[in-house]
């Protein structure tokens, strides 16, 4: 259904207005107004002309409204436009860059006022007066109108771009150059269309309950993970495209080999022990987010932060098997006993952590593919293509040390068929392959890399993404005649190369639009609606503690932290020691800039500011 109540604004001669109802049907309503009253326009024949036109069209026609002030224009029950047009915004005369940002910002903040929740504002600017990357050719930023950081200010994103052609609204003159009868100069016009993102709230983390045994404990959600902590993409009613990934792989494997799919019951928390690690990566635990359990005796058995199914649900898979203390099912009482002793537990940061329970497991089955997936968490750099969650898909497969090498080339050449026909799903026709799976030998011999060579994320992006790993070397899993092969792979990786996703953060949005792109059983490339949003950069310099050092994994983390994963840059600039009392000095530079959301720079200076206090709290350095 297209949209049914239509505001234009800043209408000059009406000359647009009355081209576009031309083009309506009887069910749309059109609402022109304009700045002047209709005594000044009364020495325009073309406009007296145009309002004629639109009167006896039916089209409403309001005089004297301000565009930076439509509130006071329209009351409660007439607001809720579906769509709200601007052609050509000019502040008058010889008005500079800044003068013309101000009313866009004004502008879009009035518009917040009257449209509808999923309504578009359509704003037509000359050639380079945007500053966007759909200009041809691009102005320098500051010398251009930054409407998408305007936009911003009224809690909108840039959704579309296209060339604005009057071709298309025949008997439309644009006016009011310089503020006169003349047109604006739209040679390379472009109209931008933008929509009302997600309110940016500050997230406070959630407080968590567990019952472990008969006893209650409550742990923090950790700061770079808030909304991360319980999105089930992997479940049941989910159509997210990690799971349908996720289900393509398995019903491709479950083509060739034998399956037995398990259902990732494993607690999201571990104890800290090392003995139910992988002897080849006990190091794993290094980049945890490691968790303090508090005991916790109220009453309510209920999240402190509210009460909804899906948290109920999500506290099962915390407290359905206890922490583990060994690979095995004994020692639940020592389990217990050792955190009520205030024992580190911390959240899973791989599947591989379970390798040994499920082949200790009574049901294990020689010769079966065992399959499980589910998320990890890791504290990980600001990078393009690393994330502090993600979901892991872990293959275990056992066979006969005699018949290693063949087994091992066979389920290495039907996992590289099947990637590649993954990635080569949503290529357009006559496309060439825009990314290739090659599995890298390490040097120990034995061991394989997962990576794909893309190409279809421009020059920024690294030329081989590593998206899993293949372990056959593994000591102290080997038992009698039989060896093991352990094949991790990253969902969310492989989701963003088989669509065409550039950026990570996108796949944990809450704004449902981004689920409309994914059609069952249609694979196309994913269409952003959030374009050329722009970065806002703050450097950043401070003095070390001599005494404590510098962990700088947890200066990226708190930057992720406290910017909700705005930052998407870390840079380091510079090192300093002062030539007499050699105290240290380092500088970083950030780079904020969101995917999904409005992002303004007032908030981005509210972000650093609040940085600037944590780095000095929790790594105990002093901002300069």
């Amino acid at each position: 259904m297209g949209p049914r109540r239509l505001l234009l604004v800043g209408e000059g001669n009406f000359s647009f207005a009355a081209a576009l109802s031309n083009t309506l049907d009887a069910s749309t309503s059109l609402t022109a107004t304009c700045l002047p009253s209709l005594v000044d326009l009364t020495p325009d024949p073309a406009a007296q002309e145009n309002l004629q036109r639109l009167r006896e069209r039916g089209a409403e026609v309001r005089f004297g409204v301000d565009c930076t002030r439509l509130a006071d224009a329209f009351e409660l029950h007439d607001r809720g436009f579906d769509r709200i047009y601007f052609n050509f915004p000019h502040c008058g005369r010889k008005a500079g860059v800044a003068k013309n940002r101000e009313l866009l910002a004004k502008f879009f903040q009035s518009c917040a006022d009257v449209l509808a929740e999923e309504g578009e504002v359509h704003v037509a600017l000359c050639r380079g007066q945007g500053g966007t990357p759909a200009d041809k050719p691009q102005r320098e930023w500051h010398n251009s109108w930054q409407v998408v950081a305007m936009a911003a200010l009224g809690g909108f994103i840039l959704s579309d771009v296209h060339p604005f052609s009057c071709e298309a609204m025949p008997g439309y003159k644009c006016t009011g150059y310089r503020s006169q009868d003349k047109s604006f100069h739209v040679e390379g016009a472009l109209n931008h269309i933008f929509t009302r993102s997600l309110p940016f709230e500050c997230s406070q983390p959630r407080i968590f309950r567990i019952k472990l045994g008969d006893q209650w404990f409550s742990f923090p959600e950790p700061e770079a993970l808030v909304g991360k902590l319980n999105r089930s993409f992997l479940e049941a009613p989910s159509c997210h495209p990690i799971k349908t990934i996720n289900e393509k792989l398995i019903a491709e494997l479950g083509k060739t080999f034998p399956l037995k799919r398990l259902k990732c019951s494993f607690p999201l928390l571990l104890q800290e022990d090392a003995s139910v690690l992988p002897s080849w990566n006990c190091d794993i635990l290094s980049t945890a987010f490691w968790i303090n359990l508090h005991e916790d005796n109220s009453n309510s058995e209920s999240l402190t932060s509210g009460t909804t199914q899906d948290m109920e649900d999500f506290l099962v898979s915390f407290s359905q098997l206890s922490l583990p203390k060994g690979p095995g099912r004994e020692g639940k009482e020592e389990a217990h006993e050792g955190i009520c002793g205030q024992a580190k537990v911390c959240l899973r940061p791989s599947l591989l952590v379970y390798i040994q329970a499920v082949i200790q497991a009574p049901d294990f089955l020689p010769g079966s593919l065992h399959i499980i997936s589910g998320p990890v968490f890791q504290k990980c750099r600001i990078l393009p293509f690393t994330m502090p969650v993600f979901h892991e898909i872990l293959l275990i497969l056992e066979f006969n040390q005699n018949l290693k090498d063949s087994c091992l080339q066979s389920l290495l050449n039907h996992l590289k068929g099947i990637l590649d026909s993954l990635l080569t799903q949503t290529m357009l026709e006559g496309s060439k392959l825009s990314s290739s799976v090659e599995f890298l030998l390490q040097p120990n011999g034995k061991d394989y890399m997962i990576c794909v060579e893309v190409h279809n994320f421009g020059p920024d992006c690294a030329k081989d993404l590593i998206i899993g790993s293949v372990t056959t070397s593994a000591t102290g899993i080997t038992h009698k005649e039989q060896c093991f092969v352990f094949v991790s792979m990253n969902l969310d990786l492989l989701a963003m190369l088989v669509w065409s996703i550039s950026d990570w953060r996108i796949l944990w949005t809450f704004d449902n639009r981004f689920l409309k792109n994914f059609v069952p059983e249609k694979m196309e490339p994913f269409k952003s609606y959030s374009l050329y949003p722009p970065c806002y950069v703050h450097d950043i310099s401070f003095w070390l503690d001599k005494k404590k050092g510098f962990d700088e994994l947890e200066f990226h983390t708190v930057a992720r932290a406290v910017s909700q994963d705005t930052v998407i840059s870390v840079q380091f600039l510079s090192h300093f020691q002062h030539p007499k009392t050699e105290q240290v000095s380092l500088c970083y530079r950030l780079t904020y800039q969101t995917c999904d959301k409005a992002l303004t720079q007032q908030q981005v200076a509210s972000m650093q500011s609040q940085f600037r206090k944590e780095i000095e709290q929790r790594l105990h350095v002093t901002p300069r």
